[in-house]
């Protein structure tokens, strides 16, 4: 088994194509920026961050309703300098709700929310700097 992407139901995709593509500045697959779907990637690895148009999955699925409700995801994202990072995706927009703090002895980290509501933690790993 191999874990192909996390999806994200949302209703206003052209808000959120901009905040993961321009905002977080991850790569989009092929430009969907009105949807229904579109599947973003980071420089690095091999996971991914895709948006489903939340109408259109509803009319498959009957139990989705139009909007949803409380925190139902988490993004997490690796990122090598959690300062520089934060300051740059401030600088284009983004509003940052905790940190950048510890979080462990192991990891630092910041959170903010894209335009639907879902968290979105930004992890710098301390481990990882020599």
């Amino acid at each position: 088994m191999e874990l192909a992407q996390v999806r994200l139901l949302v209703t206003d995709f052209a808000a959120c194509y901009r905040f993961y593509g321009e905002v977080l500045g991850l790569k989009p697959q092929s430009g969907a920026s009105e949807g229904p779907y579109e599947k973003f990637s980071p420089a690095v690895g091999s996971a991914g961050i895709a948006l489903q148009d939340r109408a259109m999955m509803a009319s498959v699925l009957d139990e989705l309703g139009a909007e949803a409700t409380g925190h139902r995801s988490l993004v997490v994202l690796r990122v090598d300098d959690l300062d520089a990072y934060c300051e740059e995706i401030v600088g284009r927009g983004a509003v940052l709700v905790h940190g950048p703090a510890p979080m462990t002895d192991r990891m630092r980290v910041a959170h903010l929310k894209d335009p639907e509501g879902n968290l979105v933690e930004l992890q710098e790993w301390l481990l990882l700097r020599g």
